[in-house]
């Protein structure tokens, strides 16, 4: 039986590819951004001792207006550009998609009264978002992938009704999941406050420019922070909605809650690996591990 051996909270923010100076990102730094990079590499180092067989993500940066997609190729290709950072991501991506848990999730959406769709355009370009987790989780990319887009509905609706229908996907992503016999990851690729400045210094990798767009996202993003360390789920996305108004924060795109759903709503504590700002946005690397905490 297949089962999610652990959740992340993986943040993509494309300054801490830019920063590991990766050879397959084209920009080069000095530094920068140092708290989130080496609490990602805490992190992975666990994970990948665990012996995944696939890492699946969400990404707020997949938009789709109808349904749910999955990628349905095995191999995708190509040049991912941020569109708003071009002059720190333009990265050559090279990636495996484990194609059979992709359509198996697509068909256990559609069980349960999702719309599913699956992308086989070879020329579909890979968002930077699912990109830039992926890469911090797994840097060498030899484990295969799932990705999964961002259904429009918490903007079309409401943050309530979206996050409904995340929960719904994440359940049929479990569901895909043990019928498959994989050991599996999943990302939730979002940072938590996104409240951001709208101009960089000159040296983008300038840490003394650094700091939280302001304190009230700051107490918010703590006050997220404490609930997942107390493994308080079933609060956590209560209070999620109010969150998302407050502080613009991009768990609105819904990964969170699909992690989590998945999860089966842990009441164990999460671990924080680390908290830092990139433009004044909060993100935090979090590990929900499933496996470890079925053990205690």
């Amino acid at each position: 039986m297949g089962k999610i051996i652990a959740g992340i909270l993986a943040p993509h923010p494309p300054h801490l590819v830019y920063a590991e100076n990766p050879p397959q990102n084209e920009p080069k730094a000095e530094c920068g951004w140092e708290t989130l990079r080496w609490a990602y590499e805490n992190c992975r180092e666990k994970i990948l001792e665990q012996k995944p067989d696939v890492f699946l993500v969400h990404s707020p940066h997949w938009q789709t207006v109808v349904g749910h997609h999955v990628l349905g190729l095995e191999q995708f290709s190509g040049l991912s550009v941020d569109p708003i950072f071009p002059h720190l991501f333009r990265y050559k991506y090279d990636l495996k998609v484990d194609v059979d848990l992709s359509l198996a999730i697509a068909e256990e959406g559609k069980n349960i009264g999702l719309t599913m769709k699956v992308m086989s355009n070879p020329k579909f370009r890979i968002d930077y978002g699912s990109i830039t987790s992926c890469h911090l989780m797994n840097p060498a990319w030899d484990i295969p992938i799932v990705c999964i887009s961002s259904n429009n509905s918490p903007y079309y609706f409401s943050n309530e009704v979206g996050q409904q229908e995340m929960f719904k996907l994440g359940e049929a992503t479990r569901k895909a999941i043990e019928k498959s016999g994989k050991r599996c990851v999943l990302l939730a690729s979002n940072s938590l406050s996104h409240r951001h400045f709208t101009t960089e210094s000159e040296i983008p990798e300038d840490m003394s420019y650094e700091h939280i767009y302001h304190h009230g996202q700051y107490l918010w993003d703590m006050q997220m922070l404490d609930l997942m360390k107390q493994g308080k789920s079933q609060q956590l996305l209560d209070v999620l909605p109010e969150f998302m108004d407050m502080t613009v924060a991009e768990v609105k795109a819904g990964a969170l809650a699909w992690m989590l759903s998945a999860l089966g709503m842990p009441e164990y504590p999460a671990k924080i690996h680390g908290y830092g700002t990139v433009i004044g946005t909060g993100n935090a690397v979090v590990e929900w591990n499933a496996e470890r905490a079925a053990q205690v």
